[in-house]
């Protein structure tokens, strides 16, 4: 295990340094600048703004400043002035060019917190209603509730999660009032959020769960399980699961990722103050620090996550061995 995430660890530092690279060039070959706006500024205060910021220097010397901890002036790599950003390497990301009062290490501190607490309310309600979809699903295959489970995971994935959030606030806000509409703070404003989030999600684990249940109940030692008299819930509790969660296992690293950093259209829809809205803000404003630190924020969550499934799968299937991965 040891020489497996000594592995791991190199490749991160790899993929790290190549995501952060691709996008820090990426983001100034796009026409614009975090200070453009609809008024033009006049052409001194936009030059002072640009050498405030280190903004009139050559793009590799604004990516050497920003990954650090380097001290650059404008004479060469190394001088003696004192840096505008920490770096990269040291957690510093910077001030947010837009939120001038906040550095981004600020913002992410109190967004990211909000987003992690609505993404494990809606893992909750994923796992909770994916698995056991699923799992009925496949030991009812053919039937009408199987049937039924498949039209309902797939009407979950095809809609969008914002229409999905439109009829419940209609129905549990409005004609059943048992759910505040918007706000934060409370169970009560993280429930119906939280399931609309979660609902796309436990589509696709139902999905997931029914084809590696299918698959597990078909193979040799289940059937064995049921040939020496145990009860067909202690097979399936003790024998099948374990086997027919490795489709979901392997779902929920980029899945999780992806639900803990926040969904901009339901922290709109309810006025969540998570992180969310600060990606995509922070490419619309040409934020580049801003933007840098949620994409270097998602690479780390992704590949975080990822690990610990490959880890996890070890423990559902000894089969399988670390080193062969």
């Amino acid at each position: 295990m040891l020489q497996f995430l000594l592995r791991r660890l190199m490749w991160f530092a790899i993929t790290l340094l190549v995501v952060t690279s691709v996008s820090f060039f990426l983001m100034r070959a796009v026409k614009g600048g975090p200070f453009d706006g609809e008024r033009k500024l006049d052409p001194a205060i936009e030059a002072n703004i640009n050498a405030r910021y280190h903004l009139d220097w050559n793009k590799y010397k604004q990516f050497a400043q920003y990954m650090g901890p380097f001290n650059l002036d404008e004479r060469g790599l190394f001088g003696t002035r004192e840096q505008v950003f920490g770096g990269v390497l040291t957690g510093d990301f910077g001030p947010s060019f837009r939120y001038r009062d906040f550095t981004v290490n600020d913002i992410i501190g109190q967004s990211l917190p909000i987003s992690a607490l609505l993404g494990t309310v809606a893992m909750m309600w994923a796992l909770a209603l994916g698995i056991s979809a699923g799992v009925a699903s496949a030991l009812r295959r053919g039937s009408g509730l199987d049937v039924s489970m498949r039209l309902a995971a797939t009407g979950g994935i095809a809609l969008p999660n914002f229409v999905i959030a439109g009829f419940l606030i209609i129905l549990f806000v409005f004609l059943i009032p048992l759910f505040p509409v918007a706000g934060w703070g409370t169970i009560q404003h993280m429930m119906l959020p939280g399931f609309c989030l979660g609902l796309v999600f436990a589509a696709y684990i139902a999905r997931l769960t029914r084809t590696g249940m299918l698959e597990t109940l078909s193979q040799d030692h289940i059937r064995t399980a049921h040939a020496k008299g145990l009860a067909p819930r202690h097979v399936v509790l003790r024998h099948a699961l374990k086997g027919g969660l490795l489709p979901v296992v392997s779902y929920l690293g980029p899945a999780t990722a992806g639900i803990l950093t926040g969904s901009l259209v339901i922290e709109r829809i309810f006025n969540i103050p998570g992180m969310g809205s600060h990606f995509v803000n922070s490419a619309t404003n040409r934020d580049y620090t801003l933007a840098m630190g949620v994409t270097i924020l998602y690479t780390v969550l992704v590949y975080a996550l990822n690990t610990i499934v490959d880890l996890a799968y070890t423990l559902l299937d000894p089969r399988i061995k670390l080193e062969e991965q």
